[in-house]
Parts: structure tokens; sequence; C-alpha cells
């Protein structure tokens, strides 16, 4: 393995970050955003790259297990730290509870606000195992969904929270 200078580039940065658990050794500018990270040097094309000024909410991820907008936060933020992405909710084939209440209630539509949803949701319900209807409302109020299936998405994290499907509209 190259040592870190050798690895540096002009005006760039060595910084250590773990995601989904793997650790990895970044070169990055001072202008770099996590989002950019994630999709261009790291792979990773779950986290999406939506309005770039942390305003809808699909580039969610988790940093230190607190959702972050990855559109806005700067990578050298996160050196040292542990990211989680849509893509580390799986184990192996299998769904996460979220990921599979979300397919069990028809809460994906187009698809593009669902990495984002996914993240928010398992944030608050690794904080809230049983959350009520307003705290599951606050908790996605940072995450657009321009199909409107909040309604479906609500009574998906009902489900992974175990609190049953409860109608939202008849």
């Amino acid at each position: 393995m190259p040592d870190a200078q050798s690895k540096r580039k002009v005006g760039s940065q060595i910084i250590e970050i773990s995601v989904n658990g793997e650790r990895h050794e970044i070169s990055v500018k001072p202008r770099h955003t996590l989002v950019e990270v994630l999709r261009e040097k790291l792979g990773l094309t779950g986290t999406k790259d939506g309005c770039e000024q942390g305003v809808c909410g699909v580039c969610t991820v988790l940093l230190e297990g607190r959702p972050v907008l990855a559109c806005i936060t700067l990578a050298l933020e996160c050196h040292g730290k542990e990211v989680r992405t849509v893509e580390g909710l799986a184990q192996g084939e299998t769904l996460s509870v979220v990921q599979q209440a979300f397919l069990d209630q028809g809460a994906v539509q187009c698809g593009f606000c669902t990495p984002g949803m996914l993240m928010s949701v398992t944030a608050l319900l690794e904080k809230n195992a049983n959350p009520s209807l307003p705290e599951i409302k606050k908790a996605l109020e940072g995450n657009l969904c321009r199909c409107t299936g909040y309604n479906a998405i609500v009574a998906a994290v009902q489900q992974a929270a175990g609190q049953g499907v409860k109608p939202v509209m008849q």
C-alpha cells in the first residue's frame, strides 16, 4: 500500500473514513462533499445527489449514527468517523427490517427519495424503537418525496417499529 504522502494530490488531504464498516484512506480537496466521496471515489451510488443544497434529504446518510445531509457535509468533517449508507443496511441478500417494510407497504414509488428515507427511518428506530406518529413525521420532515408517497412511508415506519399498520387513509 502506498504511503499517505504518495497518495496525496496537490491541494488535497488524506482522510480516513469508515464506510459501512470498511476503512478507507481517501485523498480529498477541501471543497469535496461527503456525497461526492461516496459516489465518485467509493462507487456507492445508493446515496443520491438531489438538490445539492441540503433541502431534499435524498442524500441522507448516518454519520456516527446521526442522519446528516451528505451534499452539505464536507468530506474533511468525516475524518476518523463512521458513515453508514443505504448499501450498509442489508445483510447480504437479507433486507433490513426497514427496507422490507418499505417493500411490504409499497413505500417505494419512483425510488429516488428512498435511500434518504431509509436512512432517516433507520436512525429514528435505532434511537426510538416505538415512535409515535408525530415522532415519525418529525424524523421524516427533512426528506421530500416527489411522488407524495408519505402515507405508505409512514405505514412502513410503523410496520418496522412493530406497531402494526394503522390505516392513514381510507
